[in-house]
């Protein structure tokens, strides 16, 4: 029996010291198993392309493993890296079985990869599993997740236990999994994806930069009939947000906002995509109250919620009537960021 190949891609952004490790530890996993490596720069305009190729030759991963270094000729974020990626094919100019991706400061452990290949052999319906995710401290990441949702935009900006169990079944974040489990949708920092599903639903919507598009890409997947899984077993460490700086956000980055908002109008119409704002402002001034009444911390970008309800009207007034531009609203461009 011939067993299936996968392509490991791996995207670096103006990371090459940790995508050089991601790389290291995905070969090997990926020694006994068929398939091969591809790194993906980004169009990261830093000399990482040339860092990492020569890193490679220097290592003799070129020579000795089924590797290769690629440029993306534009950075158009997460989905259009991963989609120049997964258009690489293999080498030899056939297709894989399967996508394994595999962000630039993630880590796989022992089995990892293996892991994720076998239980999608054995899993028709499955199109898509992803990896049990923790930092490098030990810190579980949260992975498994809901679809969101107007109910679910409330709670989590509201954090509030009352409103939280009140809403128990639309909380976005799932309590990590001990075992198997099929989810809405995972995180893309490990996921291996069936090259037949990609195939018959369309590669990542080039429309969102950065955020939201795994999301999208489960939600046609299951639209489609196609399931998603959380698999524990298969463990990987995750520095996380090496690329983004999604941590230590001064103000909440319009690339954020647009993503967010292009998710809910496109799978639910701008009337759902509104409530869903309204939702998320409304549960975030309960939040702010709460930190008025018991100095609570900040948990948000500063002037988040102002960002939002500002953003959100941009979009939905006729551009000769929109107001002119907040200069403090972030606006990355896309050569800015991953």
């Amino acid at each position: 029996m011939t067993h299936p190949t996968i392509l490991t891609i791996i995207l670096n952004y103006c990371t090459p010291e940790l995508t050089l490790r991601a790389t290291e530890a995905a070969l090997r996993e990926m020694q006994d198993l068929p398939g091969e490596v591809v790194i993906v720069d980004n169009c990261s305009g830093d000399g990482s392309f040339e860092t990492l190729t020569h890193a490679a030759q220097t290592r003799g991963w070129l020579d000795d493993a089924p590797l290769r270094v690629i440029q993306s000729p534009r950075n158009g974020g997460f989905g259009a890296g991963m989609n120049f990626g997964m258009a690489a094919g293999l080498s030899d100019g056939s297709q894989p079985d399967y996508y394994y991706l595999l962000n630039s400061d993630a880590f796989p452990e022992p089995q990892a990869i293996r892991h994720l290949r076998d239980f999608l052999t054995t899993t028709p319906k499955a199109g898509m599993v992803g990896s049990y995710v923790r930092g490098v401290d030990g810190t579980p990441h949260a992975t498994a997740f809901r679809f969101p949702s107007i109910a679910g935009e409330f709670e989590s900006a509201a954090r509030t236990g009352v409103i939280s169990r009140l809403l128990k079944a639309s909380i976005v974040a799932l309590p990590i999994p001990t075992s198997e489990l099929q989810v809405d949708w995972t995180a893309g920092a490990s996921l291996m994806i069936r090259r037949q599903m990609i195939e018959s639903i369309g590669n990542f919507d080039e429309t969102f930069f950065l955020y939201f598009e795994e999301t999208d890409l489960c939600r046609r997947a299951a639209r489609a009939g196609w399931h998603t899984h959380y698999l524990p077993v298969s463990e990987v460490q995750h520095v996380g947000s090496a690329s983004t700086g999604m941590n230590d956000w001064a103000r909440v980055p319009s690339y954020w906002l647009d993503s967010r908002l292009h998710y809910f109008c496109k799978n639910h119409g701008r009337l759902y995509a509104a409530a869903a704002t309204l939702a998320l402002w409304a549960g975030g001034m309960i939040w702010q109250l709460r930190r008025l009444i018991s100095n609570k911390p900040r948990r948000d970008p500063p002037r988040f919620l102002r960002d939002l309800i500002i953003h959100a009207l941009r979009r939905a007034l006729p551009v000769a009537r929109r107001a002119p531009r907040d200069p403090h609203l972030t606006d990355v461009l896309p050569e800015d960021l991953k």
